[in-house]
């Protein structure tokens, strides 16, 4: 899940900020700045997206339906939660499927009230992370709030760590419930993970003009897409379709990454998302229906958009 200022809205506009991808390579021979588009090999004017299916490895029934997606061929792009019960299973998909683009959702949180999990490290080593239970924070204010930098740092080492020695090849990182996006330090240790590991990073355009940290640590040859799009709370089960539907017609030239939380409504998620409607069973069925059918195939046709991955913007930035 993204949070706080990680739920971006819907717009029509780019915003007119320096495109924080950019180094002296990154200039055209008539000396004017290439836009991320053209890094990836496509016009300046091309619409490229990001489908982007959150939380893998947290659940059997998250697992089955998001890899569903992925042979759709209409959701490019996941992210795996280490910590969780079902790595391995996912894992196995990663090693079958080496050609899948499948990130890691660093977690240092643990949001559902009878389905938890804590960290990759034992517990003596990263007690910042842990409540009462001694399982990861509710919440991505508690983590924040209580993280040591240095504990938070080894954690998330040993998440990559365990995720290749499962055979998993990650291309790409981002933080499950925006939690390491929530101040400074925290984003400085994630961007110095990254930057050791060779991995980009998600953060956009929008973050970048709306909270004022990011841009004194993001660095010339650090990748900014141009926006994040994911639903949020608000919108009614009735207007699921109408919202995706219009985001889509909106989405302007560049990279834009569509966050997405897919899973079957079943018996597991229903009893693991127990009382938490929000990003829960039904949420989440909704999800993989609307991005596995036809509707959104022809949407990408009629509105001119290209699936891209994070695969292919990690060869861009580290060439």
């Amino acid at each position: 899940m993204i949070r706080n200022i990680l739920i971006a809205v819907v717009t029509a506009t780019t915003l007119g900020i320096a495109d924080a991808s950019l180094s002296r390579a990154d200039y055209s021979p008539s000396g004017l700045q290439r836009t991320l588009s053209e890094r990836l090999g496509y016009p300046a004017d091309a619409k490229l997206l990001i489908v982007h299916a959150d939380d893998l490895g947290m659940a059997h029934s998250i697992n089955a339906a998001t890899i569903k997606a992925f042979e759709s061929g209409l959701v490019s792009s996941g992210s795996i939660m280490v910590p969780c019960p079902w790595l391995p299973e996912i894992a196995a998909y990663a090693r079958a499927h080496p050609e899948a683009d499948l990130g890691l959702h660093l977690t240092l949180t643990s949001e559902w009230t009878s389905y938890r999990w804590g960290p990759v490290l034992s517990r003596d080593r990263v007690s910042s992370l842990l409540d009462r239970s001694n399982y990861f924070y509710l919440t991505e204010s508690e983590a924040a709030s209580h993280a040591n930098a240095r504990e938070v740092e080894a954690e998330i080492r040993a998440q990559i760590d365990r995720a290749r020695a499962f055979g998993i090849q990650p291309t790409h990182l981002d933080s499950h419930m925006g939690t390491l996006y929530q101040n400074k330090a925290l984003f400085e240790t994630l961007l110095r993970v990254a930057r050791d590991n060779k991995l980009p990073v998600l953060v956009s355009k929008e973050w970048v003009a709306s909270t004022d940290y990011l841009s004194s640590i993001l660095i010339p040859s650090d990748i900014a897409i141009d926006r994040i799009i994911t639903i949020g709370p608000g919108v009614a089960a009735q207007g699921w379709a109408n919202f995706y539907a219009d985001a889509m017609k909106s989405i302007q030239p560049g990279v834009t990454e569509m966050v997405i939380h897919i899973a079957y409504d079943d018996d597991e998620m229903r009893a693991a998302t127990v009382d938490h409607p929000d990003w829960g069973a039904a949420w989440r069925q909704r999800d993989l229906e609307f991005f596995t059918s036809d509707t959104f195939r022809r949407l990408l046709q009629a509105n001119h958009i290209k699936l891209v991955t994070w695969r292919e913007i990690g060869k861009a930035q580290y060439r």
